[in-house]
């Protein structure tokens, strides 16, 4: 089986320093929804891994959480793609859970779900942690410059934030899905 496990914010949609708290907030990144329908006419599965401690923060309940979601759907269906199962962490850093990235929890998870080897399997992201968490869990990370990207990238080089080896850095979804897809040929 063909997987890729992405970030949510600032990977799929618009990210904000205040968190996206509703669906009016849910903002695609131009090419994005696009790229996960191209991923999936190419016959890869898309798994989402996102932090969501916007819940125990109460800044939002599941309810919204669940309308952001539906509406990320709904949009995706419009173009006909589809993000086959969502995986997401409700917990806030201190809380010392096992599945917040930059901890592995949410990606094994994913790997027990899909019964996949993550050594084949790419995963996107644009911070620090989620790459960290994708290199620990044993994926390919990919770092995409959209979101929190740029900064992660320049932060990258500083001594105690190193970019996990081999880590492929791109523009966007876009075109990491395009190297993806070029890479299972």
């Amino acid at each position: 089986m063909k997987l890729v496990i992405l970030d949510r914010d600032g990977v799929i949609n618009q990210d904000s320093a205040n968190f996206i708290k509703n669906p009016n907030e849910w903002i695609p990144i131009p090419g994005s929804l696009e790229a996960i329908t191209l991923l999936n006419q190419s016959g890869f599965r898309v798994a989402l891994a996102t932090n969501q401690s916007g819940i125990a923060r109460g800044l939002f309940d599941m309810a919204t959480l669940n309308a952001i979601h539906d509406k990320m759907h709904r949009a995706l269906a419009q173009i006909g793609g589809r993000i086959d199962a969502m995986f997401y962490c409700p917990h806030a850093a201190d809380d010392h859970c096992d599945c917040r990235k930059p901890k592995t929890g949410m990606i094994e998870d994913i790997a027990r779900r899909f019964l996949v080897d993550l050594s084949r399997v790419y995963a996107v992201g644009d911070s620090l942690r989620d790459l960290q968490a994708y290199h620990d869990a044993g994926c390919k990370p990919v770092l995409v410059q959209s979101g929190k990207g740029e900064e992660t990238l320049a932060s990258g080089s500083l001594a105690d934030k190193k970019l996990p080896a081999n880590t492929l850095i791109f523009a966007n979804l876009a075109e990491a899905a395009l190297h993806i897809i070029a890479e299972d040929l």
